[in-house]
């Protein structure tokens, strides 16, 4: 393994490497805001439009369990530099569609490929310094953050000005910039690889096994993502259809709801000082509300009150998620890597459901059938909580 010494991530470096995390992450979620006006255009019926979200999501998740444990066996940069290559020519390949199996074939691409992401984070930490890791890992996470949030608002203003296939096109051209600005300056990092590639995804999948609070909370967390994912979906059809908003409107409602990312910095704090839990049962029950809210705002027409449900869900997710990986990454300092990977491959493997959910559901019966479902999900994740999690409180990764 090479051994960085402190100039070789400089800062200019690691704001190259945050900007990366961001654009590459935010392939995932451009489609959610503009399946009105994919699905006409490749022959998809609206019943099935979730299907590109929830598809592409999984590649994701197919992606972080197969292709990120490869960067304990092979040289990082080459790997980061082959998978963003994959998502610009899966991008390409969703542009340039004109009916449903290649623009689906092609989503999948941009999912598996997007994890680069995730190859990224951990090596930024590889290339720090050990005094200033903590803070490398945060300035990197936060570009991850910003392209989660920002991916809604950016894919419907471009669409808004130049169609749905250019904000794939934009994307294309911003990654191979990325991806030439990291062949020029991210440096080279060769793991010491002690396992074979199969005992790394046998390692893994142990952790599951070993762990029961990895378990838990990777299950809470698929639930939340699967009801986070439910309500992005179905949001924009509202807007558009019962509140005649323009893909420029949609964009800035879901700017608002990125807001949602402010509940970040608040749960960490929360969780370094043994709240975890607490904060935890605080985001069922707060996503539990939102939906509840949400379905009479939409049916009182109060855009306001909606928007406001937006940023308290986006606030819920961020809340358990900071919470949940708080409690994880201190079952194991020698296997946090593989822990991570195996809460990131279950919730990603879960949670696009939500997507496919939320499609089905709105053309099924409207906003309040979707509202309703997401209500479930919150009152089940509280149950899951009051019943189980009771279980775990003498544990002390569960404080």
């Amino acid at each position: 393994m090479s051994h960085p010494d402190d100039h070789d991530l400089t800062p200019a470096l690691t704001l190259l490497m945050a900007v990366g995390c961001g654009i590459m992450v935010a392939n995932i979620y451009f489609a959610q805001t503009l399946l009105d006006l994919i699905a006409p255009e490749i022959r998809m019926t609206p019943w099935v439009a979730g299907g590109i979200v929830t598809l592409t999501q999984l590649g994701y998740g197919v992606g972080l369990a197969l292709i990120v444990p490869l960067s304990d066996l092979f040289e990082n940069k080459r790997l980061i530099l082959v998978a963003t290559a994959g998502a610009v020519l899966g991008c390409i390949g969703v542009a340039a569609s004109t009916s449903a199996l290649p623009f689906l074939l092609a989503s999948v691409v941009v999912g598996v490929c997007s994890v680069g992401a995730q190859i990224l984070v951990p090596l930024a930490a590889h290339l720090s310094s050990h005094a200033r890791q903590g803070r490398t890992i945060g300035l990197v996470m936060s570009g991850l953050l910003s392209g989660i949030m920002l991916a809604r608002p950016f894919a419907s203003f471009v669409a808004e000005v130049a169609g749905w296939r250019a904000v794939f096109l934009l994307s294309a051209g911003l990654m191979t910039a990325i991806g030439l600005a990291l062949a020029l300056w991210l440096p080279a990092r060769r793991p010491e690889a002690r396992l074979g590639y199969g005992a790394i995804l046998a390692s893994v999948a142990n952790q599951v096994r070993l762990h029961p609070a990895l378990r838990l909370r990777a299950a809470y967390q698929s639930l939340l993502f699967v009801a986070f994912n439910l309500f992005w979906t179905a949001a924009p059809l509202v807007l558009i259809r019962e509140f005649n908003f323009s893909h420029g409107q949609v964009a800035l409602f879901a700017l608002a709801g990125a807001g949602g990312a402010l509940a970040a910095p608040v749960a960490g704090h929360l969780a370094d000082h043994g709240k975890a839990r607490a904060t935890t049962l605080f985001a069922m029950v707060l996503l539990t509300l939102s939906f509840l809210a949400a379905g009479w705002a939409v049916a009182a027409g109060s855009v306001l009150a909606f928007g406001a449900t937006a940023v308290l869900i986006d606030s819920a997710v961020q809340l358990s998620q900071i919470s949940g990986q708080r409690i994880i990454f201190g079952l194991s300092t020698e296997a946090r890597g593989r822990i991570n990977a195996a809460y990131l491959t279950i919730m990603f493997a879960i949670g696009p459901f939500g997507s496919l959910i939320g499609s089905a559901s709105y053309q099924q019966g409207g906003w309040p059938l979707a509202a309703g479902i997401g209500t479930g999900i919150g009152a089940v994740l509280v149950a899951m909580f009051l019943l189980l999690d009771r279980e775990q409180r003498r544990s002390p990764s569960l404080a």
